[in-house]
């Protein structure tokens, strides 16, 4: 969470980076846009290449407006209803982590529910339908469903990183702006993607991507734990002062 006050910190290039190469292989890990392309060009299958494109770029702003909102309001709304940074740090971690775990386990389950989102359980797509759902349900929940909303909350969290909080705005926003352009350009060649992965190629990187997702929760979750303990000790500290 970033208030206006905040912003006016020092802005570093090295917190920025830092923060970007945690929240980048986060993103790309739920959103896991090369399994998802194989998906999406089941969808768009028989569509002009200009029309695969557009929809492409469609579903990958409409995916960018979605993290983003995410990142900036979700930390404000737990907030508001009095949870503190450490307690969303902690059960954001356990929900990325979760997801991870079920994503290593059961890799063909999570691709026949993005199926069915995106394909809507067999139902014929006309050229007009396609269009109107660029938003539903093929960015939200195919593309970025409640795990990548989930995410983006948990990265927004707090400073895990150290540095200020524009740095580590900055480096979260940065990381949404790739991880949209990796679908943009992912999609619109789907069918090249489906080409050279293959089913089999996509559940690697899946799995492949879990994993990764599945340490990036754990160390949420023990920034959370560490923020506990720190807090807990300084309260002690205060009272044996006294």
């Amino acid at each position: 969470m970033v208030t206006p006050h905040a912003l006016t910190e020092h802005v570093s290039l090295k917190d920025v980076t830092n923060v970007w190469l945690l929240a980048f292989p986060a993103l790309f890990s739920i959103v896991n846009p090369l399994g998802a392309s194989l998906i999406f060009a089941q969808a768009t299958m028989g569509r002009s290449r200009q029309e695969v494109i557009s929809l492409a770029r469609v579903v990958a702003f409409n995916s960018f407006a979605i993290l983003m909102i995410s990142s900036w309001f979700g930390g404000w709304i737990l907030n508001f209803f009095g949870i503190t940074i450490d307690a969303l740090r902690v059960s954001g971690g356990l929900v990325v982590a979760s997801r991870a775990w079920v994503m290593l386990q059961e890799p063909e389950e999570n691709e026949a529910r993005k199926e069915r989102q995106a394909l809507q359980g067999g139902k014929t797509i006309t050229s007009a339908d396609l269009r109107d759902k660029a938003f539903f349900p093929l960015a939200m929940p195919f593309t970025v469903g409640p795990g990548s909303i989930s995410v983006a909350i948990a990265l927004s969290s707090g400073r895990s990183l150290g540095g200020s909080a524009p740095s580590h705005f900055f480096g979260l926003a940065l990381a949404v702006i790739a991880i949209s352009l990796v679908i943009a350009v992912v999609y619109s060649y789907a069918e090249r993607v489906v080409v050279a992965l293959g089913q089999t190629g996509a559940r690697i990187v899946s799995r492949l991507s879990a994993l990764i997702l599945l340490c990036i929760g754990i160390q949420i979750f023990f920034a959370g734990i560490e923020g506990f303990i720190v807090s807990v000790a300084t309260r002690l500290s205060t009272i044996d002062h006294f």
